[in-house]
């Protein structure tokens, strides 16, 4: 199976987080957390192409159970980020969970969605982490009866040959003195992966809005 390559083509689209350790400044929030300020295409209208295939990897849910990144895919249109749980950068991680709590809330609206699309949001923190830790984060987010899973892996191989797939790089941040302050910088990154596991859009926090991405998963259901 082909790992995802991504390269030049994202880097229009690609955007660090800030680094979380700089001092507070004020914070121009990102258009996810906003209506749109532009009328968007209709659903079907237009083509999304294929960024490439969705890698495979291990993973553990939330329950502490076993599985994989590809039994998680392919029986449903997923939309795929990557987070950590103590992120305190309000346009990084924070706003992923916040754009698919209002993705969550639009395809609850609709019965032709409403048993078609999965969330998934996977940590790269491993230390802090755990299982239980991503079930109490999902108490905030996630409906009860809505298919939103919470991930992390079972080693940090594991971890790293999925960062590396998805060519999401995560950096330690350190302070002056050279030692690790406890937070991660990090590209925010959202993929639209189809039933074929081919990705069709990958969103970065200037592209990242729940009226964006629910008329491209309506678009994609509709070519196929």
């Amino acid at each position: 199976m082909r790992t995802v390559l991504l390269g030049v083509v994202l880097l229009a689209n690609s955007v660090f987080a800030a680094p979380h350790h700089q001092p507070d400044e004020r914070v121009v929030l990102a258009p996810g957390y906003a209506d749109l300020t532009f009328r968007a295409p209709e659903p079907g209208t237009y083509q999304l192409e294929q960024f490439g295939k969705a890698a495979d990897g291990k993973v553990l849910t939330s329950k502490g159970k076993a599985s994989s990144l590809h039994a998680l895919t392919g029986e449903k249109y997923v939309l795929f980020s990557f987070i950590y749980t103590s992120c305190s950068d309000v346009n990084g991680c924070p706003l992923a969970s916040y754009v698919l709590k209002k993705v969550q809330q639009k395809i609850q609206l609709d019965d032709s969605l409403r048993d078609s699309v999965r969330l998934i949001s996977m940590s790269f923190d491993r230390l802090n982490d755990s299982p239980e830790t991503l079930e109490k984060y999902a108490a905030s987010f996630r409906d009860s009866d809505f298919d939103w899973q919470f991930l992390t892996t079972p080693s940090d191989e594991a971890l790293e040959e999925i960062l590396k797939a998805y060519n999401q790089f995560v950096i330690a941040d350190i302070h002056e003195a050279g030692e690790k302050v406890g937070t991660l910088s990090h590209i925010l990154r959202v993929y639209l992966i189809d039933l074929n596991r081919d990705i069709r859009n990958i969103y970065s926090v200037s592209f990242l809005h729940p009226d964006i991405i629910v008329n491209d998963i309506r678009t994609i259901i509709t070519s196929h």
